[in-house]
């Protein structure tokens, strides 16, 4: 539910701060877009593929400033924050549903 925030947060960041350039605005809505059908994905039927793919989401962000070239602007810090969020929530709800299968706790369906 957090990473779906970050992405609609994600997605209206090109409008919020007018200098993102092109293919900063192109990089964050395609990932916005991306992690926003994961995560709508996860809410409906949880799957550890589903924040796996938020992890490497997450990730992507955080490089995307260099690999694209949009260093040095706002869209880059605002990648690399929400980039961080992403992935540092996606880490988390894999962590502790690796903990609670260990547990046989009830968050996995294990009795």
């Amino acid at each position: 539910m957090y990473n779906l925030l970050n992405a609609i947060l994600l997605f209206v960041h090109p409008w919020l701060f007018a200098r993102a350039n092109e293919t900063a605005a192109i990089d964050l809505w395609a990932s916005s877009a991306t992690i926003a059908l994961i995560s709508l994905a996860a809410i409906i039927a949880y799957a550890n593929w589903k924040e796996w793919a938020n992890l490497v989401l997450g990730i992507w962000l955080i490089a995307s400033p260099w690999v694209l070239g949009f260093t040095h602007t706002s869209a880059m810090h605002f990648s690399i924050g929400v980039g961080a969020a992403v992935s540092f929530l996606a880490a988390l709800e894999l962590w502790l549903r690796y903990e609670a299968s260990d547990q046989g706790s009830p968050l996995t369906g294990m009795s």
